[in-house]
């Protein structure tokens, strides 16, 4: 599994190549650099949602809690928007 720092530099390189095509005008070069970039930012997602599912996992009741918070401001913020 791809840790963040991995994504962080491919997404850095896909942003370089992206620029790289933009300033030869060769649209593949861009293509691939964009495509190189977002598998950069996925990366880094899946990092963030491992952190996260370790987390969760590790105190239960505190991600209750937190979900719980959560959609109560919701609901409080939709009732308000509706009057």
């Amino acid at each position: 599994m791809a840790t963040k720092a991995e994504g962080i530099v491919d997404e850095a390189t896909g942003k370089l190549k992206d620029a790289a095509g933009a300033l030869l005008d060769d649209p593949a070069m861009r293509i691939s650099g964009k495509a190189k970039a977002l598998c950069g930012e996925s990366q880094q997602l899946m990092a963030d949602a491992a952190v996260a599912r370790e987390a969760i996992s590790d105190n239960p009741l505190l991600a209750l809690g937190a979900a719980a918070g959560i959609g109560f401001v919701l609901g409080a913020l939709w009732a308000w928007g509706r009057d």
